[in-house]
């Protein structure tokens, strides 16, 4: 390509560019850069004390909460407890919530589409007390002017200020609570672990010292550094997913492969979890005593409950495993024996067998 045609390329592609500018340009005077007052924009007031919000979430359904007593509950698609850290911060997120500008005055269905109000892409909010409605919303796009929102039905396309989208787009299983124990792991006193393999047994003794058995036979070499991993892991025991309607052949529930029941002094608290199949990874399905409620978790957990009396044991010797030599000389690599001529004196010695005897 000689010089005169790259330079009519050059302006062929600067016009091009300089065009699509002028057209955003006259779109974005279309759709709102007219002044705005504070009389055009609608007012957002969410109370602390809300008792209902549904989300719908493009792709990920319509999700209601709703306070019950002192807990707030998941109401759909399932019934559970909710993560109420997380129903917390979307209602501290609602509360700051503030429309800023008017973006575009009367949009159309085309605009409503490109600035992803579509049921596809847009995420509608509905807050109430009591039954009244305190805050109705939908939110789009989210551009170099904030984000988009149409706000208590309102025809205006608005810019927001304190909108944090991640916290109204979690899936399902973030909404839920994924507790599964927590307690005070210096209040045991005792646990077992049962499985095919072995039944253990750990009791806590005088200053906290620690015994254990293994098929009622006292442990050699017990490492109570191992004992105090296992409670450290279940003190705080969170799942990190659901086997809602599982069947029982496919979690092995109804014949768990491990089951590890920890006891509080003083009778203050018994917890039992039984361990299923795995599920994906290393993770396996797992439910605790008195609840229906089937838990995924993690391998590093649910190992414990399937372990044997040697996952709580030191190395014997100080943690090294002594071999004798192998025949040769002492010291040399295995699989080296000893070079010819080196069985006694070399070879040409006077003294040594000229048959290598």
């Amino acid at each position: 390509m000689d010089r005169s045609t790259k330079l009519w390329v050059g302006v062929i592609v600067l016009a091009g560019l300089a065009g699509a500018v002028y057209f955003q340009a006259k779109r974005d005077a279309k759709v709102g850069t007219a002044q705005t007052s504070s009389a055009d924009l609608p007012e957002i007031k969410v109370p602390e004390d809300i008792d209902k919000i549904t989300i719908t979430n493009a792709d990920k359904g319509e999700i209601v909460l709703e306070k019950k007593g002192d807990n707030w509950m998941l109401s759909k698609p399932i019934e559970a407890l909710a993560n109420q850290a997380n129903v917390k911060s979307l209602i501290d997120n609602m509360k700051d919530l503030k429309a800023k500008e008017v973006i575009i005055a009367a949009p159309n269905d085309e605009l409503l589409k490109d600035y992803q109000f579509d049921a596809a892409h847009a995420v509608h909010v509905v807050a109430f007390k009591g039954g009244d409605k305190k805050l109705d919303a939908s939110f789009g796009k989210s551009g170099a002017r904030g984000q988009m929102a149409q706000i208590d039905g309102k025809k205006e396309i608005f810019s927001v200020g304190g909108y944090s989208s991640y916290l109204y787009a979690r899936d399902l299983k973030a909404w839920r609570n994924t507790e599964v124990f927590k307690f005070d792991d210096s209040a045991v006193s005792n646990f077992t672990i049962e499985n095919a393999k072995t039944t253990l047994s750990f009791t806590k003794g005088e200053g906290d010292k620690w015994a254990a058995t293994s098929k009622g036979q006292p442990i050699a070499r017990l490492d109570e550094e191992k004992i105090k991993d296992v409670l450290r892991t279940y003190k705080m025991l969170n799942a990190e997913d659901f086997g809602d309607g599982k069947a029982t052949d496919v979690t092995g529930l109804d014949k768990p492969e491990g089951t590890i029941t920890i006891n509080l002094k003083d009778n203050a608290g018994k917890y039992v979890l039984k361990v299923g199949k795995t599920s994906t990874g290393t993770s396996r399905y797992a439910q605790k005593e008195g609840s229906d409620t089937i838990f995924v978790v993690g391998g590093y957990t649910t190992d414990w409950a399937v372990a044997e009396a040697t996952k709580f044991q030191k190395l014997a010797d100080g943690g090294v495993d002594k071999k004798p030599d192998p025949p040769g000389m002492p010291g040399m690599p295995p699989g080296m024996g000893m070079p010819p001529g080196m069985g006694g004196m070399p070879p040409g010695h006077p003294g040594a067998d000229p048959h290598g005897h």
